[in-house]
């Protein structure tokens, strides 16, 4: 899936009564796919609180979210202050992009970053440029998990996946583990477009 390649989840909570609660109680989704996202890797978390506007942008429902939210997220494994947590209403656009005027109570997000700084700021869109990005060295031997294996008629074989470290070249050998089958890359793609070499990313 694509989470597993996820360099970041936004994990997006309704902040509307009874739904909220839905969504962290037992079996909740909200649970479910934060526990998914740390699982699968995905060591970076936003939590945007959704549909604020039917909360009439109440301070306190936003306070009573995170509270809750940062609590079964240790559990999960995230670090609450490395995670950013945005009021927002999707349907009206508020601290989407720009900030909204709906919340004057909002001071804005503040995060701790893995160098041991921190960030700021106030919208969803700021929450996402903050992400740190992770290091995916190019000087290491080649890592690709595989997504996928197509086999395509007239084509072949073409297996899909990112690659983590190292560089993929047409005209390499491969070994793929753990078959240990080994074979010549013959193109590497992105989107269709022919690439002369995939580095990480």
């Amino acid at each position: 899936t694509g989470t597993s390649q996820a360099d970041c989840a936004i994990l997006i909570i309704a902040a509307g009564t009874g739904e909220f609660e839905a969504g962290i109680s037992k079996d909740g989704q909200t649970r479910e796919h934060a526990l998914l996202a740390f699982t699968l890797g995905v060591k970076q978390l936003i939590v945007a609180i959704n549909k604020m506007d039917t909360t009439n942008w109440s301070e306190d429902r936003f306070k009573e979210i995170i509270k809750e939210v940062t609590n079964f997220i240790k559990k999960v494994g995230y670090d609450p202050k490395g995670v950013p947590f945005v009021p927002i209403s999707g349907f009206n656009g508020d601290n989407m992009i720009e900030a909204s005027t709906n919340c004057p109570w909002y001071k804005g997000w503040n995060k701790e970053t893995k160098a041991g700084g921190a960030k700021t700021g106030k919208t969803l869109l700021e929450a996402i440029d903050a992400i740190d990005m992770p290091t995916r060295p190019t000087d290491k031997p080649l890592r690709l998990p595989l997504q996928d294996v197509y086999k395509i008629s007239g084509i072949g074989t073409v297996p899909v996946g990112r690659v983590e470290t190292g560089i993929i070249k047409p005209g390499m050998v491969v070994t793929f583990a753990p078959a240990n089958v080994t074979t010549e890359v013959k193109s590497v793609e992105m989107h269709h477009q022919q690439l002369q070499q995939g580095v990480p990313g």
